[in-house]
């Protein structure tokens, strides 16, 4: 068998099935992605996360992706416990653990409550917001807009991605991008509505374990890693230049360079 290949598989989770890819030998990643899209945006990572001595497992967060829909919008830490499943379920006592925007708000709240199942832990892109912020993020409607005859909803999608992701230039991993979020449906609103309703503070006060804070110059919550970093300096700290929210599309190998070298 070679082991370098993508492998898919699904686990039994507490809303279903959670579906998962997997890719590489070595010491097991678990890859949590951002809202609300699913565990894809790895792809390009992945071959070099293997390529580097990893186990890239990268996991569709319920309700995204191939993995079942939660029977009601889950909080953070709902999201999070899902982890002891995909651990079980793959064998192990524990993994290193990586979360991208909604990903490492998850990530952090399983670090912080289940230290001994975390090896090493990475925050890419850490949303740690104000309470003002939060109040500001929870009144954003974030449920899909209403389907038009036209099509022109589509566009509509389209031109918002765009716009959050300024200085993009891949056209294909942004057509990816899309329709992994029009993939998720009527609910892809669940993650981004845990996200704003969730306050990271308390998380990152509590974690123990090594961890990196892992950020881009081009990322829209750059700024936000610096006040993460602020908050414990003690964690080791490493930034890409440029690139945007998608920086594991832009720049794949020297994000997974980041990441291996923390890891290994």
């Amino acid at each position: 068998m070679d082991t370098k290949a993508l492998r898919k598989g699904y686990l039994d989770g507490p809303w279903g099935q959670i579906h998962y890819y997997e890719q590489g030998p070595g010491e097991p990643l678990v890859l949590l992605h951002q809202s609300p899209v699913c565990a894809r945006m790895f792809e390009r990572a992945m071959p070099h996360l293997a390529a580097a001595g990893l186990r890239a497992i990268a996991v569709d967060t319920p309700g995204y992706g191939n993995s079942d829909v939660p029977p009601h919008p889950p909080a953070i830490e709902d999201y999070a416990d899902c982890l002891h499943a995909v651990l079980d379920g793959l064998g192990l006592a524990s993994a290193h653990i990586l979360g991208h925007h909604t990903g490492a708000m998850i990530a952090g709240s399983f670090a912080a409550r289940n230290p001994g199942r975390v090896r090493s832990l990475i925050l890419n892109g850490t949303p740690i917001f104000t309470p003002k912020e939060l109040e500001v993020f929870a009144g954003i409607e974030h449920k899909p807009k209403p389907l038009r005859a036209d099509g022109s909803h589509l566009q509509e999608a389209w031109d918002r991605r765009l716009f959050y992701s300024a200085g993009w230039r891949d056209v294909a991993a942004m057509h990816r991008r899309l329709v992994d979020e029009l993939w998720a449906g009527d609910t892809s609103w669940y993650g981004h509505h845990a996200a704003f309703a969730y306050d990271v503070t308390n998380d990152l006060e509590a974690i123990t374990v090594p961890t990196l804070l892992l950020t881009n110059t081009g990322d829209d919550i750059y700024h936000l890693a610096k006040v993460a970093h602020r908050l414990r300096p003690d964690f080791t700290y490493a930034e890409l230049i440029g690139g945007t929210h998608d920086i594991v599309d832009e720049q794949p190998e020297e994000w997974s360079a980041a990441v291996a070298n923390f890891i290994l």
